[in-house]
């Protein structure tokens, strides 16, 4: 295994729309899931798709950690994923605001709206589909992820750029907020 290069926006992998895998258990596939999962832990980061990392194919990994669920059913914890050739679809209209960076745009954060609900299938390296519905942070992360798969980045969704900015700032800022007005603070975005 070994970790790899992440593209950074700016470079055209992250703007095209990826190849479906022909075989989503050639050797390299399975190779490149693993290294793929390597480099997502090393990063650190939670959602990983191949064109990230140079490879123009419609995959990626994921995992939900239990200190970002919100609770809600189809938002609990769950161990690192792989889908190959993923469709996901909104289940429903509700759309909210969640709280994203990208290993693609480091040391940046955004609130990109997203679908609250959302089913997703594809397959696993062993050829078995794997199913899903999901909601809160598992449904953000699956559709941040799948959007790469499409050529699209965060910012490319975002409606409000005053809730974008560098991690650091925005963290200072939600901890004056805080220091403010404590009782408000209690149901804030994390930073």
């Amino acid at each position: 295994m070994a970790i790899l290069k992440i593209a950074r926006m700016g470079h055209p992998v992250l703007l095209q729309k990826a190849a479906p895998v022909a075989d989503p258990g050639a050797p390299e596939i399975r190779r490149l899931v693993a290294d793929m999962i390597e480099t997502m832990d090393d990063a650190p980061g939670v959602g990983l798709a191949a064109p990230q990392v140079h490879v123009p194919r419609r995959l990626f990994v994921f995992r939900v950690p239990a200190g970002r669920t919100t609770g809600d059913p189809g938002d609990a914890p769950l161990g690192t994923t792989v889908l190959i050739n993923p469709l996901v679809e909104p289940l429903g209209e509700e759309v909210r605001l969640r709280w994203e960076g990208c290993l693609s745009i480091p040391g940046l954060r955004a609130a990109v709206p997203r679908a609250w609900r959302v089913r997703y299938r594809g397959m696993d390296c062993e050829g078995q589909e794997v199913l899903g519905e999901a909601t809160g942070f598992h449904a953000g992360v699956v559709q941040h992820e799948n959007d790469h798969l499409d050529g699209i980045l965060y910012p490319m969704r975002l409606t409000d750029f005053s809730l974008f900015g560098f991690a650091e700032e925005l963290a200072r800022a939600e901890l004056a907020r805080q220091q403010a007005n404590p009782v408000e603070a209690a149901g804030a975005p994390p930073a």
